[in-house]
């Protein structure tokens, strides 16, 4: 053993966080060492706190300390329509945007046979079930733009799509401030397929 086992053990810790190797572990390790030990205590104490606290809303399954979430909560959020993203973060990015004021769904996941996440494995049950009062008009598939995200979008279309809700797909291109000659090929296609009028 090179280190004390306290040591040796946060690092092991340490590297069961995603992103997180070895030799960042490492580091990190001899950081919170070196750090007051009242900072390291209220880290410690809010890791605790907010496993314990934070739980899937009942409705949208985002992650949240109150059920309903404070999105589905909202009265003056608009009820006709549904984002559906696959992971708590893009609910985060989406609000960043201040443009859709509409409901979510977090799938938790995309479909990925190769890892074996099949249907049941995401949140689509749930989805279905929220569009059972046909309050629901328009269901916007917010997917990632790879291969686990497509197929996921292009399996919730055709199961929902029987019920009478529209379903809408966001568009995909390219970047603000970015080179139409540094662009692949897809992307290129994906921003003239999704053109409109201006």
């Amino acid at each position: 053993m090179y280190y004390a086992e306290p040591i040796a053990r946060l690092i092991e810790e340490l590297t069961k966080l995603p992103g997180i190797g070895p030799k960042t572990a490492q580091r990190l390790a001899f950081h919170i060492l070196h750090m007051d030990r009242s900072v390291v205590e209220g880290i410690a104490r809010t890791l605790v706190e907010a496993r314990a606290k934070v739980k899937y809303c009942s409705v949208c399954c985002n992650l949240t300390d109150q059920d309903p979430c404070h999105i589905c909560a909202d009265e003056d959020r608009d009820r006709s329509t549904i984002c559906v993203v696959q992971e708590p973060r893009d609910v985060v990015a989406m609000e960043k945007t201040r443009e859709y004021r509409g409901l979510y769904h977090v799938l938790h996941g995309a479909l990925n046979p190769m890892e074996g996440i099949g249907i049941d494995d995401i949140r689509v049950k749930e989805l279905v079930a929220r569009l059972g009062d046909g309050q629901v008009q328009e269901v916007i598939l917010c997917t990632n733009p790879n291969t686990e995200g497509e197929t996921t979008a292009m399996y919730i279309a055709r199961y929902i799509k029987p019920l009478g809700v529209k379903v809408t797909r966001i568009a995909r291109g390219l970047p603000m401030g970015g080179d139409l000659e540094y662009a692949d090929e897809v992307t290129l296609a994906k921003a003239l397929e999704g053109r409109r009028e201006i």
